[in-house]
């Protein structure tokens, strides 16, 4: 899945929308103490009120928010692993009847107890339904309505929610016109920030993958190993930020750790054009083997850089000639100021297309951060006075 198909499934969630129905919801609550499942619970979506699926719709939103591999995560299912989960939701997706469907959940359930202790009383809910595509827009030359002809995914969500203590308070009662303390011991489920979930399958070009979920882990950078690993059979995967590191300790390695900003900056608009280029023509995210990354710091300007050298690289710092490195998880945002400068002295923050405008340079023994301006710099609301390089205020005096 890239981003764009997350978000259509996404905007989805949403109270009376006919291109989305929920058949059916299931809740199983497990206690912390006993790492057992205490309840389970299963009802036809609608037959909620609409505050609870309201409730429920901002749940699963959040399951689906987030940064492609720095929050969420498509996985490929590992192909020997015993009681595999893929076979599990795959049976769940095609259960004609809502008890077997529940039964291949409390398998799901099962595999998470296993050798698991959590820290707080948790509930796992479950929904399956449908996902409505239209296969074209609207067009208002013809009557036909862009509803008469859609795509139909049948899925199944995951959300993961933890449970907290409820608030003391005190009240005040309208109608005996005394205070009262709230007593209120039972447990409250957050169901505003979950902390994990999955969608199976996952849909790439409206079609249904079954060979990949889609996970959500609790925060971004922070995905839980174990439950990719042991519950839902995942292959290894690698976070943005692993991404980047293995990319730096590459160029690092082929360069000699000695860059100078200028061609960083190349480097990254090159990696930049190629990810633009991508979206222009809807692909998926674009990934760089040893071969691209070979020609995107040739065309740097970077010398002295052959295939050779960059596959060695490769194979030295993630013991794989043949990774892939995902063009977008390695540059920093491209139009933001999302390139931190740090000294003993300031804090500077510029974004990768501006970075070449800033140089360090030497001058008389000492190194200097020194910024290229088009207009007066202002401090404190005092305009200063341009200065030529090689004054100082000793010179003046």
């Amino acid at each position: 899945m890239n981003k764009k198909d997350i978000a259509n499934i996404r905007k989805q969630f949403k109270v009376g929308n006919d291109l989305l129905k929920i058949n059916d919801i299931f809740n199983v609550y497990i206690m912390k103490e006993s790492s057992e499942i205490y309840h389970h619970q299963s009802q036809a979506f609608e037959l909620l009120d609409q505050d609870q699926q309201e409730l429920f719709m901002n749940n699963f939103k959040k399951v689906l928010t987030g940064q492609l591999d720095q929050k969420l995560f498509e996985l490929k299912f590992q192909r020997e692993a015993e009681n595999n989960s893929q076979l599990i939701l795959h049976q769940g997706l095609l259960s004609s009847d809502v008890d077997s469907w529940k039964e291949q959940m409390l398998h799901i359930v099962e595999k998470m107890l296993k050798d698991r202790q959590y820290e707080m009383d948790i509930v796992v809910t479950f929904i399956r339904g449908e996902y409505l595509k239209p296969t074209k827009r609207q067009s208002e030359e013809t009557e036909e309505s862009n509803r008469d002809t859609v795509y139909s995914h049948s899925f199944i969500l995951c959300s993961i929610n933890k449970t907290q203590e409820p608030k003391k308070e005190l009240l005040f009662d309208y109608v005996e016109k005394e205070f009262k303390y709230n007593i209120v011991v039972d447990p409250i489920i957050n169901l505003k920030a979950p902390v994990g979930g999955f969608l199976f399958p996952s849909f790439t070009n409206n079609a249904a993958d079954v060979n990949h979920i889609l996970y959500s882990a609790p925060k971004a950078y922070e995905p839980d190993y174990y439950f990719i690993e042991e519950v839902l059979n995942g292959e290894d995967m690698m976070t943005a930020e692993d991404d980047k590191i293995v990319f730096e300790e590459i160029v690092k390695d082929v360069t000699g750790d000695r860059l100078n900003t200028s061609t960083l900056a190349n480097v990254y608009e090159e990696i930049h054009r190629v990810i633009e280029e991508n979206e222009e023509e809807e692909e998926e995210v674009p990934k760089l083997d040893y071969k691209d990354v070979e020609r995107v710091l040739a065309m740097s300007g970077i010398e002295d850089v052959d295939t050779k050298k960059v596959e060695s690289a490769f194979q030295k710092v993630i013991d794989d000639g043949n990774y892939e490195l995902k063009a977008s998880s390695i540059i920093p945002k491209y139009n933001s100021k999302s390139i931190k400068i740090e000294t003993k002295l300031a804090k500077i923050a510029i974004s990768p297309q501006d970075l070449r405008y800033v140089r360090q340079v030497n001058f008389s023994g000492k190194r200097y951060l020194m910024i290229e301006v088009e207009e007066d710099t202002v401090i404190e609301g005092f305009t200063m006075i341009p200065e030529a390089f090689n004054n100082n205020v000793e010179d003046k005096e």
